[in-house]
């Protein structure tokens, strides 16, 4: 199952001109320990999908609300020439296709 299909919400906005941020949250608690539990939802794997320093990612899961921040650098700051997507809302798909 991709991570599109367990998350009720897989969203991704800017946390600054250098990090993106992305929200999964899960309808059911059930949902969400699958996705923590998920063996390919780790940093490293992360970080190959967004071509950055595993160091670099950062996972947070807040349990009580059933949602885990992923927050990853941007590979160009926001509004660079070579930024494709100044918001980073475009930025959660490769991500959200991760197997869980």
């Amino acid at each position: 199952m991709r991570l599109y299909d367990l998350a009720s919400v897989c969203r991704s906005k800017n946390a600054g001109p250098f990090q993106l941020t992305i929200d999964l949250m899960f309808r059911t608690r059930s949902d969400y320990d699958r996705a923590m539990a998920a063996g390919n939802f780790t940093a490293e794997k992360i970080a190959s999908l967004y071509r950055v320093d595993p160091r670099s990612v950062a996972v947070k899961p807040f349990e009580r609300i059933l949602t885990i921040k992923v927050v990853i650098p941007r590979n160009a700051p926001s509004g660079a020439p070579e930024d494709a997507d100044v918001y980073g809302s475009q930025q959660h798909f490769p991500l959200g296709n991760l197997e869980v």
